[in-house]
This record gives structure tokens, C-alpha cells and sequence, in this order.
């Protein structure tokens, strides 16, 4: 018989939700728990921790998940990997090396790090690689605040750590997939230029790694029948070949189907023929999904390409603030009455002098979601206006809050709720590429 592992996904974002995925340690019969915790936003969420905190930077839900699960885990053998480490994975590491000990666990955790570029910004300048890879134009990082820059690191240093004995393996940023692919690499002993096993490697993490979205949530189907109380995340079965069966824990809620899986398969691919990995470049579309028992999809067919010469990075940058505010209005005349108090505000805005480089007018319950695709034929019951405006400094983006109350007796009338927020500084992005040896050569894996 071929050699299978089971592979568990937990956690898709921080601040998701840890209950399902103690629910596949103790009952999933898995090998490894994989947990995807970042995203740009995120990025910029743990570099404002870590000013506040030298020791912060990291997922602060990582040391009450890892009292939770690490008895779970010691007991059944099982490894956990997760680039919940953030902007500080040196620090992760230390304070889940408190919770092992505290515990009294025998556990090796191992961190990888040599994703964050701050201090290669120099170099980085000096080869005139600050190109934005979107637009193609020029990036000046003098001219701008740099709040983070991290390289999207693979699943290699993940694997190097597992090879080393780790049981716990924190890293910075890597790709979603890296988390989940680390383990298939390192039990099968694929080798990195088996594209085809790779791209199913990095295929399956696909899958697993928005934990709740591939086993029902956000389905676009019958999502009426969708049970979301207990929904259970997705664990994958594999083997040797690469193939394997998507399923999740017997008698929990959510659904694998080929139709949930086929959205997720789909999720933030731009080009399902073309999807670029520091590993490998995997044909999405090459992917067979199959039925085959409840709750039960084989997965197989991945075909993968010759891995790029270069890492994805991510530069965030200070962009101004944002300045929000809302207003609701009920019927009769509901929209008109919320369009009339957009234009109210527009002209106070004026009036005021703020300089605005961008203002969203929206109207939740009419075109919030929607956009230019919402009807003006329904005569709404009740309609919020949201108003944002991008500016350069606090205190203008506080001008749109104060022109906003005012109106709750000086304008349009049957008014009620909403308010101003507060401003929130806004992150600019700007992806470029690097050469993988101007990555690889900082790349640290410390295992003890």
C-alpha cells in the first residue's frame, strides 16, 4: 500500500475561528495542522503591534490556540505549522516555547524567518528593483513611509524545518499553500523539480487553506442547507502519487462537494493556466475534482510548470487616512433623502477646503455591494448613506465626521443611527519582484 498522511486545516485568517480545528485534532485522525494567518492587511496590523511592543508583531490569538491544542497534539503525534509569526516569527517562537514549557511538553519548535526586507531596502534600491509589478512604474521607498516589506517565502525553509525534528514549525510570511504543501514534500520526499508533485502539493493547500470557505462557507450554491453552527474545516488525505481526498470530520457541519471546492480551487487565481509559486507554476486548470462519497471529493490531475527565478514581495507603505462616516434615513423617500445628504456633505467639504484624493458614496441596503449593478426602481423601507474620503492627514479626515453630525437636525428628515469613525490610516501596496538568491541567502531556520 502507498504511503498516506492526513493533513488538517485550521485557522484561514487571524481572528478565524480555532474550535473546528480542535475539533479534527482530536477527532480527524490527522498528521498535521496547518494554519494560514496572514494577509497584507494583517501585515500592517502586527507591524503597528510591534511599535507599540518590541516583543509584539505576532498573531496575538497564537498563544491561547497553542494552550489549547498542544496537549491535543502531543498526545496524537500531531505537527503544526503556521505563519502566524507575522512580522516577528523570532518572538512567536519564543512565547510558544513559554507555552510548551509551561505545559510541560517535550516539543521542538523551530521558526523561519528572512521574509522581512526592511533591512535590505539599500540593496534592494540600489538594483533599482522597486518596480511596481502591477503598473510598471517606478517606486521611490524614500519618498514614502515604510511600514513593512516582506518576501512571500515557500514551502523549502518549511520543510527544512520538519527534516530537522521540528513539532511546531512558526514562520513570517510565506504563499497561503506553503503551510500545507510543507508536509506532503517532506513525508514523500518529492524532489523540487517534480513539477507535477508539486503543483498537486501546492494544489491541495489551495484547497485547505481558507479553512471554513472550501467546506461550505460562502457558497454561492443551496447555501440554505449548509450547516454553519459546527461547520467542520476540510482535511485532506493524500498519498505518495500526489492524489488526494478532500473530506472533514464525520457528524460536523459544512459541505465538501466538488462544487464547494471547485469555488475555493478558483479563489484569487488571475490566471487558473498560469498560477505562480516560488516553487512551481501550477496549472490550475489541469485539476479534476470528483465525487466520490459524502463529503468525499478526489482530487488529482495537477500538472505544474518550472518554478520563477523570483520571489514576490510586498511593500506597505503610509497612504493617508481615511475618513468614514454614516447617516441612516428611513422611508418615505428613503434614497432620495440619502442622496440629497451626500450632496449636502460634498458641498460642506468644499466649503471647508479639504483636499480629498478619492470620496466613496455608498448607500447600504441599496449599493454597497453592488455598485453600478443596483436598481433605482425599488422603493427602499430604509437606506444608510456611507461616505469615505482619502486624505492626506488626520485631521481632515476628521472634518467629514463634524460636517455629518451636523445635519442630524439640519438636513433631510426621519433620520437616525450612524456616526463618524474614527480616521484610520490607510496602507498603500506595491508588489515587486526579487531574484531568489537575494532572498534565499537571508533565510534562517532555527530549530530547538
Amino acid at each position: 500500500m502507498s504511503k498516506k498522511i492526513r493533513i488538517g486545516a485550521a485557522t484561514g485568517y487571524y481572528g478565524d475561528s480555532i474550535w473546528p480545528a480542535i475539533k479534527s485534532a482530536r477527532e480527524g485522525n490527522i498528521q498535521y495542522l496547518c494554519f494560514d494567518a496572514l494577509a497584507e492587511l494583517t501585515m500592517a496590523i502586527l507591524q503597528k503591534d510591534r511599535q507599540k511592543n518590541a516583543d509584539g508583531g505576532f498573531a496575538k490569538d497564537l498563544v491561547p490556540f497553542m494552550q489549547q491544542l498542544l496537549p491535543i497534539c502531543k498526545e496524537k503525534g500531531i505537527k503544526i505549522l503556521t505563519n502566524a509569526g507575522g512580522v516577528n516569527p523570532h518572538s512567536a517562537k519564543r512565547a510558544v516555547q513559554q507555552v510548551v514549557k509551561d505545559l510541560g511538553l517535550d516539543l521542538k519548535v523551530a521558526v523561519v524567518a528572512g521574509d522581512d526586507l526592511m533591512d535590505q531596502i539599500g540593496v534592494l534600491t540600489e538594483q533599482e528593483l522597486f518596480i511596481n509589478m502591477q503598473s510598471g512604474r517606478a517606486f521611490d521607498p524614500l519618498a514614502h513611509e515604510i511600514r513593512f516589506a516582506n518576501a512571500y517565502l515557500g514551502a523549502k525553509p518549511l520543510v527544512d524545518a520538519l527534516s530537522r525534528g521540528a513539532d511546531i514549525v512558526i514562520s513570517g510570511r510565506t504563499t497561503d499553500a506553503a503551510q500545507f504543501a510543507a508536509p506532503m514534500i517532506y513525508e514523500f520526499g518529492w524532489q523540487w523539480d517534480d513539477w507535477d508533485l508539486l503543483a498537486k502539493a501546492m494544489t491541495i493547500g489551495h484547497l485547505l487553506e481558507c479553512s471554513g470557505q472550501a467546506v461550505g462557507g460562502n457558497f454561492s450554491g443551496d447555501w440554505k442547507s449548509i450547516d454553519f453552527m459546527d461547520i467542520g474545516y476540510p482535511i485532506a488525505e493524500v498519498d505518495e502519487s500526489g492524489e488526494a481526498v478532500i473530506t472533514k470530520v464525520p457528524n460536523s457541519g459544512g459541505l465538501v462537494s466538488r462544487d464547494t471546492l471547485k469555488e475555493q480551487l478558483l479563489y484569487e487565481i488571475h490566471d487558473p493556466f498560469h498560477y505562480v509559486l516560488p516553487e512551481v507554476v501550477v496549472n490550475i486548470a489541469s485539476t479534476q475534482l470528483e465525487d466520490i462519497g459524502e463529503n468525499q471529493v478526489r482530487v488529482y490531475g495537477t500538472m505544474g510548470k518550472p518554478a520563477p527565478q523570483m520571489y514576490k514581495a510586498l511593500i506597505g507603505y503610509a497612504n493617508g487616512f481615511m475618513g468614514e462616516a454614516t447617516r441612516g434615513y428611513c422611508w418615505p423617500d428613503a434614497l432620495e433623502k440619502a442622496q440629497r445628504t451626500a450632496e449636502i456633505v460634498q458641498e460642506h467639504l468644499n466649503r471647508a477646503d479639504v483636499h480629498y484624493k478619492n470620496i466613496d458614496v455608498s448607500y447600504l441596503g441599496h449599493n454597497s455591494l453592488q455598485g453600478v449593478l443596483a436598481s433605482n426602481s425599488a422603493e427602499l423601507n430604509e437606506v444608510f448613506l456611507r461616505i469615505a474620503i482619502h486624505v492626506e492627514s488626520r485631521h481632515e479626515a476628521e472634518k467629514l465626521g463634524k460636517i455629518m453630525n451636523a445635519l442630524t437636525l439640519s438636513g433631510p428628515p426621519f433620520t437616525a443611527g450612524g456616526g463618524a469613525q474614527k480616521p484610520r490610516e490607510l496602507l498603500g501596496i506595491c508588489p515587486i519582484l526579487v531574484p531568489k538568491e537575494i532572498i534565499d541567502q537571508n533565510i534562517v531556520v532555527e530549530v530547538d
